[in-house]
């Protein structure tokens, strides 16, 4: 009778692990936190969910990598859901120097936003001035997109930052120290 406890603490021991898997499994089917295609951030992983099984789910990386995550791991922990909305917002950061027109440099951003036409209107996009740094004024520049236009337009507005901040002669400044050399006597 001994053993066959023994026997049966050891097997119960043994399928802890897949048992609480398979619950998450359930979970996950139930509550549907997230669904294949979404990109999400959950238990140490970072992907595009590509297969959800009772045991575990499969994600893809941007750079094509696959993440083979437990179920008790992915759903043990918070889960980032970035496509789950339909839209994200972009959170760019833009930084001129002290010399520069801020009302100019807005309007320059701003001028920027609305010839874009993927950029969503509700909600309403930032622009403001977010920070007086050691070397730059820097501006948050936050427009709402849609999940599928997200990256493209993330390098698009950087770009076109650049290029009309050259094209109007603001100054993108770049970190400097002045040092001063006293001589000792």
């Amino acid at each position: 009778m001994a053993i066959i406890g023994a026997a049966g603490l050891a097997v119960g021991l043994a399928l802890q692990g897949s048992l609480s898997n398979f619950a998450a499994g359930v979970l996950i089917l139930i509550f549907k936190p997230y669904k294949v295609g979404d990109y999400v951030v959950a238990g140490g992983g970072e992907g595009i969910i590509e297969e959800i099984g009772i045991f575990t789910t499969t994600l893809v990386t941007l750079d094509n990598r696959v993440q083979v995550l437990p179920n008790a791991i992915a759903t043990g922990g918070v889960i980032e859901n970035y496509t789950k909305k339909g839209t994200r917002r972009l959170d760019l950061v833009a930084g001129v120097s002290y010399c520069d027109d801020i009302a100019k440099v807005k309007k320059i951003l701003q001028e920027i936003l609305d010839n874009e036409p993927r950029i969503l209107p509700e909600p309403e996009p930032t622009i403001g001035l977010m920070e007086m740094g050691d070397s730059s004024i820097n501006f948050a520049f936050r427009p709402w997109v849609k999940v599928e236009d997200y990256w493209d337009l993330f390098f698009h507005l950087l770009e076109q930052i650049k290029i009309r901040f050259d094209e109007e002669k603001i100054t993108i400044p770049f970190p400097q120290r002045d040092v001063h050399l006293f001589k000792a006597e």
